[in-house]
């Protein structure tokens, strides 16, 4: 039985080794239905090589795009127009961008990298008075929900690369190059900490090992 999980776990890792897709990329259109139809200031916080920095581009009067790979960073720059409303800048999440408030905030598969009750707290002082943040994050697997989410998702996986490469082999999307690590924090102890760092966050499980978190920061009437 063991041998044979082994042997279906390989035929899956070459299978989407030669149709990869992007998971984050794939919460891009949420992301956008979150946000306001306009808006003036953006921060993409671990921005890899700029595709949802351009995103928020259409709607947004500038955005800063922030991520800790210089080379991912200078990729991001060589895709985006020079007359683009998008700057991007390499640093330390936790410094950068000294700069701010920001109407909107979004941070992908990044901040399971941070100190996470910091980085929300950081996050929140960034984030002018009537502001939304999106988060879309990654979770340790811990509870029953959490492996049966996983086991979808794998089934979901397949149909997903099979509908985005129609068949084709193509190269792996580079959409960051440093290196990753996985999540240490499961969803639960996730949602405690952002509720009591961020009242009124609203988090759900999704498909793909990804968890999200939105918060409207509601100024003091």
């Amino acid at each position: 039985m063991m041998r044979l999980l082994a042997n279906v776990l390989t035929a899956l890792d070459r299978f989407h080794a030669a149709r990869p897709w992007d998971h984050n990329a794939h919460y891009h259109p949420w992301i956008l239905r979150q946000l306001p139809a306009r808006y003036g200031s953006a921060l993409d916080l671990g921005a890899g090589s700029g595709d949802l920095a351009r995103l928020l581009a259409s709607r947004a009067r500038s955005v800063l795009g922030v991520d800790a790979d210089p080379a991912i960073v200078e990729q991001a720059r060589q895709l985006t127009a020079p007359d683009s409303r998008v700057t991007f800048t390499a640093g330390d999440a936790m410094v950068e961008p000294a700069a701010g408030p920001f109407d909107v905030i979004t941070c992908v598969a990044v901040i399971h990298h941070l100190p996470f009750g910091d980085a929300l707290a950081r996050l929140r002082g960034l984030l002018a008075p009537g502001g939304t943040l999106v988060v879309v994050g990654l979770a340790r697997p811990h509870s029953p929900v959490d492996h049966l989410l996983g086991a979808a998702a794998t089934a979901a996986n397949v149909v997903m690369a099979l509908l985005k490469n129609r068949g084709r082999r193509v190269d792996r999307p580079v959409a960051m190059t440093a290196g990753t690590r996985p999540a240490s924090m499961t969803f639960d102890e996730i949602a405690r900490h952002a509720r009591r760092e961020l009242t009124g966050a609203r988090l759900r499980r999704r498909l793909f090992w990804r968890y999200t978190l939105v918060w409207r920061d509601r100024p003091e009437r």
